[in-house]
């Protein structure tokens, strides 16, 4: 009888409970940010690597909507500050890789040396405390949140993560790279521990505590996000998981580095094992909290968000920055890089332009791929034109939040598209960065403007520089002369946005005394060969009437040079015109080096067909002493005429061949 009577009650609450369920809100989606450290848009097989093993990312890539023409800036720190507040830098102030220094604010200082026509705008080194970021607002609204990894947004304890809504953390300071190497033991202080003496005295403070010895900094970045993700799986959280992997010091594991040395990279580029290793740990460690989401059932309702910080290292090797080019070639990490990637720089963007530092395609696109079972498509791919600001609202959006009327939002959420309920709202994208080769850039549909804040030959053409990214992918050609009406267009746009957003814009310098210019020659003296210094090799090299013109003869022309000298980047700039046109490419050999290798050390490019002469630019990312340089030119389509030749850059004396004094 007892048993009749609970089936009874069961059968007539059952509907009761079912109408008191579907009452009840649904679990707020959890959210995985996974932020790549300088990962280029080709370095994995879903972008078209065919060099590179990404297996987890490319898997991923099959379940997410995938975007083309997503960017970062050209730079870690800025992009980080942008994700978490939502603006662009010239609001924020971080604009360049700054985090690990002292606290300063952004500035326009008051005077400048002599020798600098303008006061240039100072990155602030910290995320003001005062942005409500964008884990204060998941934090506030019900979410667990967590920092893993790199954080390069402020060196003392007021700027950590903890002070920027995230409830559990785990990080080092100061951090352009993983805490003193890769490899555990890590060498982290406590908070509060007495700092090394003396003036070289290196430490590293942070909650990183070590490993087993020689565990790989990466693989405990997944161990920390899978256990957050256990013991948070039955409430929403949010996990911003930003990788060491795969900036320098190169640490890499040397099993896997061993078996890509054994490989050649199939379309000619990349082509580095270092960098080959350190992407399959990152791969790995994706690929874990992939597979944790899948294992306690949380894929279905988690965003996974995948993208990288800047453009990829195509420049710097054996060292995180330019001081290892002054380190003693006794140097184990320089040995050690020698050994394993020769002079290969870390990748290669191409056929995207330049990399890393730079505004160019190949230092701001990045890859970007976003998931969301049953709710964003798979296998999409969208060529909307997204960035870093734009996470934050996006974020909000797709969890149902609103925008924070404390905080002001640079950035549009791409929720419709994702969703593919609409299209993006808005006209342009702004990149700010004043520094290093300073300027600012905008891009409206396919064009795309750089505006540069000073003067310096050899490194851009000009003031403006205007591409067609549609038909110029690779910034080959600057139209700025030829379409002025459109670099006014873009140049306005421009103008609002550095008053809108209240940018640092140089000034002129008023201590500024320019050193004055020596006359220079404007041709070859009388009687000197103007193609002296160029050494044709399976071609002939003619030079007449305004013009070199380079005929194959049968096998693969090129120039060789051995007249530039130089330990660093160069940049080529050819003015050349072809019937047929076709492929060429730039290829060197540095002076520690017996023989031209096999596979890298080259830069394509494209001449294209017709009877006007082209402007053809090329960034070489050499980082050691250079030997030879050769200039292959599709002369074996047809002949190929040349009017002049230029190789410029800093540690570079500039060398030039002139053929005609007229553009034709």
């Amino acid at each position: 009888m007892n048993f009749a009577i609970k089936l009874l009650t069961a059968l007539l609450l059952a509907p009761l409970a079912a109408l008191h369920a579907a009452d009840q809100p649904a679990k707020k989606p959890n959210v995985v940010l996974f932020l790549v450290d300088d990962m280029g848009w080709m370095d994995c097989g879903a972008y078209g690597s065919r060099y590179y093993q990404t297996p987890h990312m490319d898997a991923f890539a099959k379940q997410a909507m995938r975007f083309t023409d997503a960017y970062a800036m050209p730079l870690c720190s800025p992009t980080r500050a942008s994700i978490l507040s939502g603006q662009y830098t010239s609001r924020h102030g971080v604009t360049s890789a700054v985090g690990h220094t002292k606290p300063v604010k952004a500035a326009l200082p008051e005077q400048s040396p002599g020798n600098a026509p303008l006061l240039m705008p100072e990155s602030g080194s910290y995320l003001d405390p005062a942005q409500y970021t964008l884990a204060e607002a998941l934090r506030d609204a019900g979410y667990r949140t967590a920092h893993i990894g790199k954080w390069h947004l402020g060196l003392t304890e007021p700027h950590w993560p903890e002070a920027q809504g995230f409830d559990v953390t785990f990080h080092c300071h100061p951090d352009p790279g993983p805490p003193g190497g890769y490899f555990s033991p890590y060498g982290v202080l406590p908070p509060g521990s007495e700092r090394p003496k003396g003036k070289n005295a290196k430490y590293v403070v942070g909650n990183i505590s070590d490993g087993p010895d020689g565990e790989y900094i990466v693989d405990r970045q997944a161990a920390e996000a899978e256990k957050f993700i256990d013991a948070n799986k039955d409430r929403p959280f949010f996990l911003n998981l930003w990788c060491y992997g795969v900036h320098g010091p190169w640490g890499h594991k040397e099993a896997y580095t061993a078996e890509f040395a054994k490989t050649t990279a199939p379309r000619g580029v990349q082509g580095n094992p270092i960098m080959a290793s350190m992407l399959r740990s990152v791969d790995e460690c994706f690929g874990r909290i992939l597979a944790k989401l899948d294992a306690l059932g949380l894929a279905e309702n988690t965003i996974v968000i995948f993208t990288s910080d800047n453009g990829g290292n195509d420049h710097s090797n054996s060292g995180e920055d330019a001081k290892a080019q002054k380190r003693k070639a006794d140097d184990p990490m320089l040995r050690d890089w020698r050994k394993w990637a020769g002079d290969k720089p870390p990748t290669s963007n191409a056929p995207l332009r330049s990399g890393k530092g730079r505004l160019y395609e190949g230092g701001t696109r990045v890859p970007l791929m976003v998931r969301w079972p049953g709710k964003i498509a798979p296998a999409a791919a969208s060529d909307a034109i997204v960035g870093c600001y734009d996470i934050y609202p996006t974020i909000l959006d797709l969890t149902g939040l609103p925008l924070p009327p404390q905080q002001k939002i640079d950035g549009v959420s791409y929720a419709p598209v994702l969703r593919g309920t609409g299209t993006l709202q808005r006209d342009a994208y702004f990149i700010w960065f004043p520094h290093l080769v300073p300027g600012v850039s905008v891009r409206q549909g396919d064009w795309k403007l750089i505006r540069r804040f000073t003067e310096r030959p050899g490194d851009y053409e000009g003031v403006h520089e205007l591409f067609n990214l549609k038909d110029d992918l690779g910034e080959t050609k600057n139209l700025a002369t030829q379409m002025l009406e459109k670099v006014k267009a873009l140049d306005a746009l421009i103008d609002d946005f550095v008053r809108d957003t209240g940018a640092l814009y140089p000034k002129p310098n008023p201590a500024y005394k320019p050193r004055a210019a020596k006359p220079q020659p404007s041709g070859p003296k009388p009687g000197a060969d103007p193609a002296a210094g160029l050494v044709p090799k399976f071609c002939k090299l003619i030079v007449a009437d305004g013009a070199a013109r380079v005929e194959a003869d049968g096998r693969t022309p090129f120039l060789g040079t051995a007249q530039i000298e130089t330990k660093g980047p160069i940049t080529l700039k050819l003015r050349a015109r072809s019937a047929k046109g076709g492929p060429g490419k730039v290829q060197w050999v540095t002076q520690d080096q017996t023989e031209f290798p096999a596979t890298g050390q080259t830069v394509a490019f494209t001449l294209g067909a017709g009877d006007e002469w082209q402007d053809i630019t090329m960034d070489i990312p050499l980082t050691c002493d250079l030997r030879i340089l050769r200039l292959y030119l599709p002369a074996d389509q047809s002949p190929v005429e040349i009017a002049s030749i230029q190789y410029t850059g800093k540690n570079a004396k500039p060398k030039t061949w002139n053929f005609t004094s007229e553009k034709k």
